[in-house]
């Protein structure tokens, strides 16, 4: 089709232009999202492409969005994504009223980026392109219809014999139907979407978990300081610091969850409902879990009872052993059923530590923000080395063979928790009256503990802060220490020593690659209020 040429007096295209790709746009999306119900959620094309660009996102920027925008990353990302669409969407729309050709070719070419997205996916397979395929196909067909509708020639008024290259009653009518029926498929694609997530829904309401065979002890007297600002010992489920790179958080069916357990070493393979698992002696286990993301002083960190079996068993029973006993498997990678990876020490996992797979959290069933139905918990470890959530594969094999998920991103294969402190109260560049300021906040160094908790004001001698109980190593310990505060700018900071005798170190280093490092530094107003 040749170029158009506007006639004197009639309005300009573009606009017009701009609404045939943005409707084409959205009836592609509408029709994707239906499609991809009967694929897999991850296969929507928006979910698909943003879980493309967090795949080749370098580390620092994933940092950074992290430190931003916290847990708003994600939903900070997809409007990214929805924005650069429209705007590109706007755009061919106005190349497809003069190029209508090319602006048809450039509206199925984002429909094969989308399909490749969904292809290069952890567990993808062919049918992950049909949603975006089915979606391209569509927005290229509605851009036709409108772009045709909008070019046909109508009569012009006060010019007898004379037309306009826009029909835009036609083109209103057109436009008003396919939004209509672009909401009805998108809708459509909701409600599906969202009874196979209320069957997820209604099984995690249904479990009823059994109790421990080996219960917690409880909370030590002392362990939760009554100090305003302070972290609470154990940090409530809704509050609990949640970093992973699932767009969409997945919703397992409990009914139709299973565990395989295979690979070197590894002498009777397992395959396990989640009713076999909840048969298994359940173990309870008060542990800290940290990001490594976590920069010093940063809110990564968070404290739990958690709910599950022994890994260590469960291991045992499959005939593994520990490279210390002569397995050759040392790195038991974990698989989300998203298609994460992650890899753990073995030695690790059956050293002694609870290393559970968990299927509770502070005396309920995991949410599905954390792990429902089964996630894994191992002290001493960072997360992105022990702690997959939706978990549904576990895999022997070694770190020479493998690398998992992060590691193929720059971090370190293996990766102990560092000993960090952390000071709560006061805030950083808060305001506080002169006189007795009581300084507080938590330390930890899973699996070794926290033996001592230093203070010091202005580059000044360190004191000893007072600990509260500990609550055995696996989890942090607050700490408290009271300041007599004069007036004037200070700066205080924390330091921390954990049971094995090693005191935190003061040289600041990032997270990369296994973890932050330095003092956490808090400067203060002291003035009366």
């Amino acid at each position: 089709m040749e170029p158009v040429e506007r006639a004197r007096g009639a309005r300009p295209l573009w606009p017009a232009g701009a609404v045939c790709g943005l409707v084409a746009a959205f009836a592609g999306l509408a029709v994707a999202s239906l499609a991809a119900v009967a694929v897999r959620p991850e296969s929507a094309p928006l979910t698909a492409v943003g879980g493309a660009v967090v795949d080749r996102t370098p580390a620092a920027v994933k940092e950074w969005a992290i430190r931003t925008f916290g847990t708003s990353d994600k939903p900070v990302l997809t409007l990214g994504i929805t924005v650069v669409l429209a705007v590109l969407a706007a755009a061919t729309g106005v190349l497809a009223v003069h190029r209508l050709h090319t602006g048809l070719a450039l509206a199925g070419a984002v429909g094969v980026l989308g399909a490749v997205a969904a292809l290069g996916r952890p567990e993808a397979s062919w049918r992950d392109a049909l949603p975006s395929l089915a979606g391209g196909a569509v927005a290229a067909g509605v851009l036709y219809l409108l772009v045709t509708t909008l070019r046909r020639p109508r009569p012009a008024p006060g010019r007898p014999g004379g037309t306009w290259p826009m029909d835009r009653r036609g083109f209103g009518r057109i436009v008003t139907a396919t939004v209509a029926a672009s909401a009805v498929a998108g809708l459509a694609g909701r409600r599906l979407g969202a009874h196979g997530s209320a069957r997820a829904t209604a099984s995690r309401a249904d479990l009823v978990l059994p109790p421990p065979a080996v219960p917690a002890p409880p909370v030590p007297a002392g362990a939760d300081l009554p100090i305003p600002g302070l972290s609470p010992f154990i940090t409530p489920t809704g509050d609990f610091y949640r970093v992973d790179t699932a767009l969409v958080v997945p919703r397992v069916d409990a009914g139709t969850w299973r565990l395989t357990l295979r690979g070197d070493g590894v002498a009777r393979p397992l395959s396990l409902d989640l009713r076999t698992l909840l048969a298994r002696p359940l173990v309870e286990h008060d542990v800290t879990l940290t990001c490594v993301s976590n920069e010093v002083g940063g809110p990564y960190a968070g404290n739990a009872r958690w709910l599950g079996v022994r890994l260590a068993d469960l291991l045992r029973e499959a005939g593994v052993r520990p490279p210390s006993e002569g397995g050759p498997a040392d790195q038991l990678v974990a698989r989300s059923v998203d298609g994460m990876t992650i890899g753990t020490p073995v030695e690790a996992v059956m050293d002694g530590r609870d290393a559970l797979l968990a299927v509770g959290m502070n005396g309920a069933p995991l949410p599905f923000a954390h792990g429902f139905p089964v996630r894994m918990v191992v002290p001493g470890l960072y997360g992105y080395v022990s702690a997959c959530k939706w978990l549904t594969e576990l895999r022997l094999t070694t770190f020479a063979a493998y690398d998992a998920y992060w590691v193929r991103r720059s971090w370190a294969q293996q990766a102990v928790v560092k000993t960090q402190s952390r000071i709560d109260t006061p805030r950083p560049f808060g305001r506080v009256s002169p006189g007795r300021v009581m300084v507080a906040g938590v330390a930890w160094a899973q699996h070794r503990g926290i033996s001592r908790v230093e203070v010091r004001v202005d580059d000044g001698p360190w004191s000893p802060a007072r600990l509260a109980a500990a609550d055995g190593v696996d989890t942090w310990r607050q700490w408290v220490w009271p300041w007599d505060a004069v007036p004037g700018g200070h700066t205080l900071q924390v330091r921390a020593t954990d049971g094995s005798g090693r005191t935190q170190t003061g040289t600041r280093s990032g997270t990369l690659p296994d973890g932050a490092t330095g003092w956490h530094t808090v400067t203060v107003d002291v003035r009366p209020l």
